[in-house]
């Protein structure tokens, strides 16, 4: 059983498209004019898909090895010497590292904040307004509510907090436009990726997690993933997407 590109692609978007071994931080994903076009790197498995795997644990079923929990997202030289030595890159090694890097991930984010402008925004708005729209409706509810319905953890409550302060931009540049639907195809832009990620199944941090990899792009620049939090964050705090 293979990992699926629902699983894949949440493990990446959690790296930030780089490597997540120590001091590596290698970009993994080779971009053409800011859309992905190649995974250059390895979504490895922290304990091992098949018997006589490093780290193999019979005790898992399929799908729990296959899940993102399960993976980490290396470049290709980190992931041969993580199965070359698994007496060193242990379980619990690979968990912590992985969990280090990710928090590396939102914070590297979080710096940029202050410095979105419309420039980043544009960026992202033209890869989101590539999407067509449809005529789904998601229900209204506050983002304090929605937070705990939806089960989201602490660390992305952070993030929408610090994705706030930057909401007004957003609200700005949508007023901006010369288009006079222009906020409403980009708003749809997002209910279709929700109602396609929850339609997999998603929820919580992984379905969080999704949505800012969607609205960044799958981009590396970090100012570019700091825009596509402040737009994913305007977003939920209006109510367009996240259950009631």
């Amino acid at each position: 059983m293979a990992v699926s590109t629902r699983e894949k692609n949440i493990v990446i978007a959690q790296s930030g498209n780089r490597c997540a071994f120590p001091e590596c931080n290698q970009v993994l994903v080779v971009e053409d004019n800011g859309s992905r076009s190649a995974i250059v790197g390895a979504v490895a498995h922290i304990k091992g898909e098949n018997n006589g795997a490093a780290r193999y644990n019979e005790n898992m079923s399929d799908d729990e090895r296959n899940s993102s929990d399960n993976l980490i997202f290396l470049c290709q030289n980190h992931h041969k010497i993580i199965d070359d030595q698994p007496a060193i890159y242990t379980v619990e090694k690979l968990l912590e590292m992985k969990e280090v890097h990710k928090k590396s991930v939102i914070e590297n984010t979080r710096k940029f904040l202050p410095d979105v402008t419309f420039a980043e925004l544009e960026v992202v708005t033209k890869y989101l307004l590539s999407n067509a729209p449809t005529d789904d409706n998601i229900e209204i509810i506050c983002p304090r509510e929605k937070i705990k319905k939806n089960q989201l953890s602490a660390e992305v409550e952070n993030e929408i907090i610090s994705g706030m302060s930057r909401m007004k931009l957003v609200k700005d540049y949508i007023n901006q436009s010369i288009d006079s639907e222009f906020g409403e195809r980009l708003k749809q832009g997002f209910v279709d990726e929700y109602n396609r990620l929850t339609n997999d199944d998603l929820k919580g941090d992984k379905l969080f997690d999704s949505l800012l990899g969607f609205a960044s792009s799958g981009n590396t620049d970090f100012k570019i993933k700091a825009a596509g939090l402040v737009i994913l964050v305007y977003f939920f705090e209006q109510c367009d997407i996240f259950e009631k």
